[in-house]
């Protein structure tokens, strides 16, 4: 049997190193590079039970007993760590607390941890960079391929039921299974089978190294601001590094993911935010200022499962804000469903791609 993943983010990744496991035929195709896009950029942060009383409750429980025993057993170092998580405040300038110290030695004055939300039992964090890398070339070291190149649609059979292949640049790979995992930019595989929409949200981030100053503290915290309450998520790794985001925005969504650049006012406002956070958070400590799109679907699931319609094609996108949590899960019940015809380890009924309409693809933008 032999499956070809068109995407080489975190999901395909995970997706590629389980198929291995089981001896099956790999092929991932890669418009740029490995954890180009949020793969790459996102916060890493890996929480057990934020999800209890919903679909990904289930997902998101084995997910994180995964990231925990896994980095044992690939032998790579992807600066998993567990951590504590805050929740907090950063008051303004007129609040009678605006000078009071803050309750967690590394950061300002006027910083109000209002309580904790995770303890190391239950939230942890990794290099979203480091592990989907690290996650592939364990699937390559199984016999996987990385292939780059940009795929332009798929190769069914004569009576169009079924998928044979995918077109890549335009000419055919045979496959025997196709699985798209291109984050966002599934929503370009609407043009050729039966799929939801994907939207892309645009989350900018700027990430510091600050070494040893930023113990392993994850925040949540609400900055207040001219009246306004802006949400602003900090997350210190293990490898000295701290990523911080806000602002989160829908705009069109690139073509090219290469191409995708941060807004420079965005940016400015964050920066501006964290030297009020901690003096850790210093301009010359800046390692990068970026941005990424997050998969989003209408109803806030992933979708994941069999595509409708079209035998042997396969579709795991949509996951927003916990893609790196849900990922190890997600390739693992994929992978059982791709080789046993169902998924033994997590129930993917709640993220089945026929519970919601399918995208007109007259829709998409032209190019």
């Amino acid at each position: 049997m032999r499956v070809v993943i068109c995407g080489g983010g975190v999901i395909g990744a995970c997706t590629a190193y389980f198929l291995t496991r089981r001896g099956i035929d790999v092929l991932v195709v890669e418009r740029t590079e490995v954890a180009a896009a949020a793969s790459g950029k996102a916060g890493g942060f890996l929480a057990l039970d934020w999800c209890t009383g919903t679909p990904l409750d289930a997902l998101a429980r084995r997910s994180f007993e995964l990231h925990k025993n896994l980095a044992g057993e690939i032998g790579s170092d992807w600066a998993y760590q567990r951590m504590t998580a805050y929740s907090g405040a950063v008051v303004s300038d007129r609040d009678r607390r605006r000078n009071r110290p803050a309750s967690l030695g590394w950061l300002s004055t006027g910083v109000v941890i209002a309580g904790t939300l995770g303890t190391p039992d239950t939230t942890a964090i990794v290099h979203p960079h480091k592990f989907t890398s690290a996650v592939m070339s364990a699937a390559q070291k199984n016999g996987a391929q990385l292939r780059g190149g940009r795929v332009t649609g798929i190769r069914r059979s004569d009576n169009g039921l079924a998928v044979r292949g995918v077109e890549v640049d335009g000419r055919v790979i045979e496959a025997d299974a196709v699985v798209i995992a291109m984050g966002p930019w599934s929503l370009l595989a609407a043009k050729w089978m039966a799929l939801p929409a994907v939207f892309g949200q645009r989350s900018p981030s700027i990430v510091y190294d600050t070494g040893r100053d930023v113990p392993p503290e994850a925040l949540f915290l609400d900055y207040h601001e001219d009246g306004s309450v802006i949400p602003v998520e900090v997350f210190p790794r293990a490898d000295g590094s701290t990523h911080v985001t806000a602002f989160s925005d829908i705009v069109p969504l690139p073509r090219d993911p290469s191409t995708i650049t941060p807004d420079g006012d965005a940016i400015a406002r964050i920066a501006a935010i964290c030297e009020r956070l901690s003096p850790a958070f210093r301009p010359d400590r800046i390692i990068a200022r970026q941005a990424c799109f997050r998969p989003v679907t209408e109803d806030g699931l992933p979708l994941i499962g069999k595509v409708p319609q079209l035998d042997g094609a396969y579709v795991a996108t949509g996951h927003n804000v916990w893609g790196i949590l849900n990922a190890l899960a997600t390739g693992e019940a994929l992978a059982e469903l791709i080789a046993d015809g169902v998924a033994h380890t997590t129930d993917l009924t709640p993220f089945d791609p026929a519970r919601l309409r399918r995208l007109d693809p007259s829709l998409l933008r032209p190019g």
